[in-house]
């Protein structure tokens, strides 16, 4: 399978990005993870010269300080261009009927339910990626 260049993965939980950046890499993903506890740090990171620019972001729903939804309104002052190069899917642990509401009208690819395994990676590589893991 041909490696995704880059994954951000946004998650104010630093265990929960430990555990997804091994899964990751463990699965022969991508080689190149970048890590943000928070929105704004992701949107910092995104605003700035990038070694790579992340085909894939993995962003938490529900963060202290900017969460997944206030990233999402702002990341959609980025430029366009900068928005396409980009699959962003949401990661939760359980949603609210608002905020499902509220996710439906954002740019996102997906909505996936925590923890990440290899099914469910597995499933987004196929989905937005047409690739499939090593083995499969």
């Amino acid at each position: 399978m041909e490696k995704l260049p880059c994954i951000l993965l946004v998650d104010d939980d630093d265990t929960t990005n430990f555990l997804n950046e091994h899964l990751l890499k463990k699965l022969k993903v991508t080689d190149q993870v970048q890590v943000a506890a928070s929105g704004e740090e992701a949107l910092t990171l995104l605003t700035q010269p990038l070694p790579c620019v992340p085909t894939l972001l993995l962003l938490d729903v529900a963060m202290p300080g900017m969460g997944g939804i206030a990233f999402l309104e702002a990341y959609l002052r980025l430029p366009q261009a900068q928005q396409e190069a980009t699959v962003i899917v949401m990661l939760t642990t359980s949603m609210d009927s608002q905020d499902l509401g509220r996710i439906n009208e954002l740019p996102i690819a997906g909505l996936v339910s925590k923890p990440l395994n290899r099914e469910k990676i597995s499933t987004l590589l196929q989905l937005h990626f047409q690739r499939q893991l090593p083995g499969e």
